[in-house]
């Protein structure tokens, strides 16, 4: 189909309160993959990225140049993106978490990258081994080497609804980091909810403060679905003038420093709502359950994504 699902609704969105088009910023290929228990084997990645694209996704986070001791699963970096065939009107960025991860990067003849801060200070300990204020010392050398060599930088900001150490996040807290993400030259900040539990309310509260910051047109939201609510905090996003959703295929992922985050938003859950929204997003949603339903195959276990059990049986 190559588009949005016919479903004979009218097209909600002309009310002025959600977007004409979403992008859909895909996440399978590195969150999805970077919590597997076992590794993926690369030909398997590299069909994954491949079948993505055929289903009409242009953006497609392809993997990332952590070190092979923290994210072991994520270690065939260079090897995947050598042998990665391009095409043209798809970008694939990877995460890079320091100047080294850049170096590798920039070897790799990568175009688009992500840096990953935290909201808060434990989070900013476990997992960058720094501080909330400290972990900007970190990224500013690796923003601006990047953006010199021409790259677009994306900032994620981890945390933003919850913290399983901290609990309820100040929205003010997480304007605070995005604004200082987007002042260093993060094009694009994806704000987190990396346990699952923020409620469409308080995704509304953080965006009011956020905004305040950083232009609503460089806001994406990343959600993680533990308590179901994925969706509607999406929906709540989009009526606050968000036009980016991260999500991963089939619903795969986590995050291995985390351990009460589930998987992401699946892209067919999402692709179905904004279907019968009417808001376009250029992705087939039965090409995509098929790429979903082999990738589950891979691991040996059935997708999460309900569109995907729903449509594949």
């Amino acid at each position: 189909m190559g588009g949005a699902r016919d479903v004979g609704l009218p097209s909600v969105h002309r009310s002025g309160r959600l977007p004409e088009r979403v992008t859909i910023w895909e996440v399978g290929p590195r969150d999805g993959l970077q919590n597997e228990k076992s590794t993926v084997a690369v030909d398997v990645k590299l069909e994954f990225v491949q079948r993505l694209a055929d289903a009409g996704l242009t953006t497609i986070e392809t993997t990332s140049f952590v070190h092979p001791k923290w994210v072991p699963q994520l270690a065939d970096a260079e090897q995947l993106l050598e042998r990665l065939e391009r095409r043209a009107g798809v970008r694939y960025p990877v995460l890079v978490p320091n100047e080294r991860g850049l170096e590798r990067a920039l070897a790799a003849g990568v175009e688009d990258i992500a840096v990953f801060a935290s909201a808060t200070e434990t989070f900013a300990k476990r997992n960058l081994n720094n501080t909330l204020d400290g972990q900007f010392a970190l990224f500013e050398p690796v923003v601006a080497r990047a953006r010199d060599a021409g790259m677009r930088v994306r900032g994620y900001v981890s945390m933003c609804w919850g913290d399983p150490w901290e609990g309820d996040v100040r929205p003010e807290q997480v304007a605070e980091v995005a604004g200082r993400l987007y002042d260093m030259g993060c094009w694009q900040l994806s704000l987190g909810d990396t346990i699952g539990v923020a409620t469409p309310g308080h995704v509304e509260a953080v965006l009011a403060a956020v905004t305040q910051r950083v232009p609503v047109d460089a806001v994406a939201v990343h959600f993680h679905d533990t308590y179901g609510q994925a969706l509607a905090n999406t929906l709540a996003g989009l009526q606050q003038g968000v036009t980016t959703v991260d999500s991963s295929a089939g619903g795969l992922g986590g995050c291995p420093y985390a351990k009460s985050a589930t998987g992401n938003l699946a892209t067919e859950d999402l692709v179905w709502m904004l279907d019968g929204l009417g808001i376009e997003h250029g992705v087939d949603v039965d090409a995509l359950v098929g790429v979903s339903t082999w990738m589950a195959e891979q691991l040996g276990r059935p997708a999460p994504s309900r569109v995907v059990r729903a449509l594949a049986e």
